[in-house]
């Protein structure tokens, strides 16, 4: 066997666990393929002959990918929701192996996606390779481009937002279910001063690809902001728990188009994480109507 072929070999063996990887880290299944696709050109350009251990290089090449990827969606222009009537979430990824899939997603929840997507790149980098993939701090910190004990220090706030927000959220589910539908009463009146009043001052609303798509935009921050992108917007929106977290389900004639993850900070809404992936709401156990 000649070594593309032996490298290629080792890569496919450790596929799923670098798309785990890669999925926690961006909270997209397509991103986290295209980010797998991308590291294994990487590597296959780079061979493999003088790395002893093979599989912690490839999970440090992913992380890169990743760390490079986040870095690119915090420095996106906010963007209008204003725009063409949306078009219904695209199906499956060509190609997707729904064991691997079951792999990326065993123990990851909405509500973690949406809290991991309240971290700056390089907090998230660090609680996942640290937290929920066990790399030293030492393997950590080349990535992040951090001292060793700086990397400590940003997983330990990441693991600090992360417990706090899951602590918060199982306090009083039936009071958050009261503030999203307060939510979407006002954005269905029209009311921004309502709608205001119950989002935290630093909310930070983000949609995925397919979401954009839909005339959303990639990121936006602050009440205000968040506040305007939804006013008069929920017609077609309905409180719900998925995947035991709050969210709103947008289905307009029955057919789903969105959902929208909500995490809380204290009693006020601090993430929404609009996801229209049809790949990402099957897994979420989310289905459209006819």
């Amino acid at each position: 066997m000649d070594e593309q072929a032996f490298l290629a070999e080792k890569f496919e063996a450790r596929r799923a666990h670098l798309k785990a990887v890669a999925y926690r880290m961006l909270g997209s299944a397509a991103e986290a393929e295209d980010a797998v696709q991308e590291a294994w050109l990487r590597v296959s350009r780079a061979g493999a002959h003088d790395i002893e251990n093979l599989g912690g290089w490839l999970t440090t090449v992913v992380a890169r990918i990743c760390l490079d990827l986040l870095r690119a969606h915090r420095s996106r222009p906010e963007e209008s929701l204003d725009g063409e009537e949306p078009t219904p979430a695209a199906g499956a990824r060509a190609g997707s192996d729904p064991e691997e899939d079951a792999v990326v997603t065993d123990s990851v929840g909405l509500a973690l996606l949406v809290v991991l997507d309240t971290l700056n790149p390089a907090e998230r980098v660090a609680f996942v390779l640290h937290d929920l993939f066990d790399l030293p701090f030492e393997d950590i910190a080349p990535i992040v481009g951090k001292s060793v004990e700086a990397t400590r220090q940003l997983a330990s706030r990441g693991r600090r937002r992360v417990r706090g927000a899951t602590a918060r959220s199982e306090l009083d589910r039936a009071r958050q279910t009261e503030v999203v539908e307060a939510f979407l009463a006002a954005s269905k009146r029209g009311d921004l001063a309502a709608l205001v009043s119950v989002l935290d001052p630093d909310v930070v609303f983000r949609g995925d690809a397919a979401a954009v798509k839909l005339g959303g935009p990639a990121v936006a921050r602050g009440a205000q902001n968040v506040a305007k992108l939804f006013l008069g917007r929920a017609r077609a929106a309905r409180a719900a728990v998925v995947a035991g977290s709050p969210a709103i389900i947008v289905d307009p004639r029955g057919r789903l188009l969105l959902i929208l993850g909500v995490v809380f900070r204290g009693d006020k809404i601090a993430g929404i994480e609009a996801i229209a992936d049809g790949e990402e709401l099957r897994r979420l156990g989310v289905a459209g109507g006819s």
